[in-house]
């Protein structure tokens, strides 16, 4: 849960970082940014701040900012009738992202959110730098976090259904509250 300032404040500072990493956006944009603290009220913490420039029946491109330290939470893309789940791919702009996928656990240059080691289980650490990309099998369990000055980057994808998607901490909640 967010006050309408915390969540305005948040989205002026991702609209911010998006024109300093040289993308440009309309102030209608600017406007539409989600940001997302998972139902966990620790946005610094735990969270995203998302505009999705399109998002159709078989395709999604949206810029994802995170905040230095932020953490969007681990999650997968888990199949949907018959489609196999999402498939993603990030491209950073800016900053650098701290990428945790399974494999061996090599967990250096990020962290576990304090108190969250149950929630964070996949640490195979892939440092992606602007102009680093890296793609997401449907149904692989990831979490990203930003490095320093935070990470500015592309998330191209197939179809998105974001409402859908699963995350290994059982308190998370997919839709921001705000209140008033």
């Amino acid at each position: 849960m967010l006050t309408r300032k915390e969540y305005e404040a948040a989205q002026r500072r991702a609209a911010a970082m998006i024109e300093e990493a040289g993308v440009v956006v309309t102030a209608e944009e600017s406007g539409r940014v989600e940001v997302a603290d998972f139902g966990l009220s620790r946005l610094d913490q735990e969270g995203a701040q998302i505009l999705t420039l399109v998002a159709t029946d078989r395709i999604a491109a949206k810029i994802i900012v995170l905040f230095e330290g932020q953490t969007l939470p681990e999650h997968w893309h888990p199949r949907v009738g018959e489609d196999p789940g999402k498939e993603e791919t990030v491209r950073v702009v800016r900053g650098t992202l701290r990428c945790y996928v399974p494999g061996e656990d090599i967990l250096r240059e990020g962290f576990v959110p304090q108190g969250k080691q149950d929630a964070y289980t996949v640490r195979h650490e892939l440092l992606l730098g602007p102009g680093g990309q890296t793609t997401l099998l449907p149904g692989t369990k990831h979490w990203f976090q930003a490095g320093a000055g935070g990470v500015v980057m592309y998330s191209f994808s197939t179809v998105a259904r974001d409402i859908l998607d699963q995350f290994t901490d059982s308190n998370v909640q997919r839709v921001t509250r705000i209140i008033d």
